[in-house]
């Protein structure tokens, strides 16, 4: 329990970030709108596991690739939350944006697929996207969890994986009537706004802290 708490608030600034990404607009937001649209609920949970999958693989990937870049180098640790606060302002500056000038949103909607292909869309979407890496990467240099043992890191890695799931899968569901996606359309100056402002206070909050 001392080492939880020790980890316990840097996983939650960075757990609170994937909530607010997760309900934001973005790819996998757009994909749900179209697979949602054109094939249905089940169409679009399939594509949300997939996607769930994807964002696990590179949250793996990019942690034991943030682990060993820790232990060659002691000032890498500064570097990593440099880079992550200056993504996360980067994002901010994006979301607010978009809330003065909203773009359209528009449907990725790929042609009719079985299973299997809705899976392996939701995956692809993560894992060719540099954009996912460089987000994961500040996602670990927000929780800061260089150090930690295994079962602080297994936590974290589920516990992402759940938030991820909970919030691809409302979009799925609501994303399947039309009702909502009109509604959806008209709230997301006020979305960009307040993804805005969240990412901009802890960009400033994790590059004026001394230490992870």
């Amino acid at each position: 329990m001392a080492e939880l708490a020790l980890y316990l608030p840097g996983i939650l600034a960075a757990y609170a970030i994937l909530l607010v990404g997760g309900f934001s607009p973005g790819p996998s937001v757009a994909l749900l709108l179209g697979v949602g649209g054109a094939q249905g609920r089940h169409a679009a949970l399939v594509t949300t596991l997939g996607i769930v999958a994807g964002s696990v693989s590179l949250n793996i990937l990019t942690l034991i690739g943030v682990g060993v870049l820790v232990e060659q180098t002691a000032w890498a640790v500064t570097i990593l939350r440099y880079v992550g606060a200056a993504y996360l302002a980067w994002l901010a500056y994006g979301a607010l944006r978009k809330a003065v000038s909203p773009p359209d949103l528009s449907e990725t909607t790929p042609p009719a697929k079985g299973t299997r292909a809705l899976f392996a869309t939701g995956a692809a979407l993560h894992l060719t996207n540099p954009k996912a890496i460089v987000f994961w990467i500040a996602m670990h240099a927000v929780a800061g969890l260089s150090g930690a043992p295994l079962s602080i890191l297994a936590g974290f890695v589920l516990g992402a994986a759940l938030i991820s799931f909970a919030c691809h899968a409302a979009w799925a569901v609501l994303f399947s009537t039309n009702g909502f996606r009109a509604a959806y359309a008209r709230a997301r100056r006020w979305i960009e706004a307040a993804l805005g402002g969240f990412l901009g206070l802890i960009a400033l909050r994790l590059a004026t802290e001394r230490s992870l």
